[in-house]
């Protein structure tokens, strides 16, 4: 059984939850998910969870990600891009390139963001573009968001292309309209590619077609990212072969146990994989307790390992 992630470039105009869907087919398996929605007009990185993956979406750093972008100028709409219905059209012949730059070094930084009526975020248990659909506007609280870069790639009035790096949860249709209204003309998204989520990255991605061919010709496994590799973020304490086995079975090693087989284990809270062989066990918490002891929990215990690891220990 393959336990992992597949990089996916989305195509346009589909959904997420459609590209689930289309995976579940060609893999022929039920457990498949998705990090990180990406809007139906949106292509790009779209990290997809297979069976023990989904257990480790949790864990995955992908605090930072990289978006390509189209913003027009002078106009402005329900969705915040160019899908979405016409509420204003103002002049935009006043905008220059200079200008367009000096109005994204403002943004860089910690900014806000009210989320767009056009989201998946949920007010009261029902997402909010459902709402939006019924023709309701709601409050939305303004979230802090980082934006770590925002380069001009290209002006040619009224389209805008522009690279922007930024931390998990920013909106880029938000984005271009607030640099719009900053501008004084209003924008909207027009085209928005991913090019990176944590670590995966869209040189590494593959098209739907191209993963239902490698299935076909049996290469597929070549298309995963391991569990192991996917949480490299976190520090790695390889175990023997007698303490995986207890690990399997829930049973989480002590800090002077792992002391004993690595003497220069730092010690420091958070999250670290245990592995044997180069393959993922488990993912625990190590807290630093008052008395300047280490309690380590296990939060998650993969199921990936194959079945003649556990015969004869």
């Amino acid at each position: 059984m393959i336990n992992g992630f597949i990089n996916i470039d989305k195509p346009a105009g589909i959904t997420s939850h459609d590209v689930v869907s289309r995976v579940r087919r060609i893999l022929g398996t039920r457990k498949v998910g998705h990090t990180g929605t990406l809007d139906p007009f949106a292509t790009g990185v779209l990290p997809i969870a297979v069976n023990e993956g989904t257990k480790a979406i949790p864990f995955l750093d992908e605090g930072i990600k990289c978006y390509e972008a189209l913003m027009r100028l002078g106009i402005s709409t329900d969705t915040l891009d160019m899908t979405g219905r016409t509420t204003a059209e103002r002049d935009s012949s006043h905008v220059s390139r200079a200008y367009v730059e000096a109005i994204f070094r403002s943004f860089v930084g910690s900014i806000q963001q009210i989320p767009p009526m056009y989201s998946a975020i949920k007010q009261n248990g029902l997402p909010l573009y459902k709402r939006a659909r019924q023709g309701q506007t709601v409050e939305r609280q303004p979230r802090d968001v980082v934006i770590h870069s925002l380069e001009l790639l290209s002006f040619e009035a009224p389209l805008i292309r522009f690279q922007v790096t930024c931390s998990r949860g920013t909106y880029v249709r938000t984005l271009a309209d607030d640099v719009g209204e900053q501008l004084g003309c209003g924008a909207a998204l027009q085209e928005l590619r991913r090019t990176a989520s944590g670590p995966f990255a869209i040189k590494d991605s593959i098209t739907l077609q191209q993963l239902e061919s490698a299935v076909i010709t049996g290469g597929f496994c070549n298309c995963f990212t391991s569990l192991f590799d996917a949480l490299s973020q976190l520090a790695n304490i390889p175990l023997p072969k007698k303490e995986a086995i207890k690990v399997i079975h829930g049973v989480s090693p002590t800090w002077s146990e792992i002391l004993k087989m690595q003497p220069s284990t730092p010690a420091d809270s958070g999250y670290v994989r245990f592995s044997i062989d180069g393959e993922l066990l488990a993912v625990a918490n190590c807290v630093i307790t008052s008395d300047g002891t280490v309690k380590i929990e296990l939060k998650r215990v993969f199921n990936s390992i194959s079945a003649p690891f556990l015969d004869n220990e």
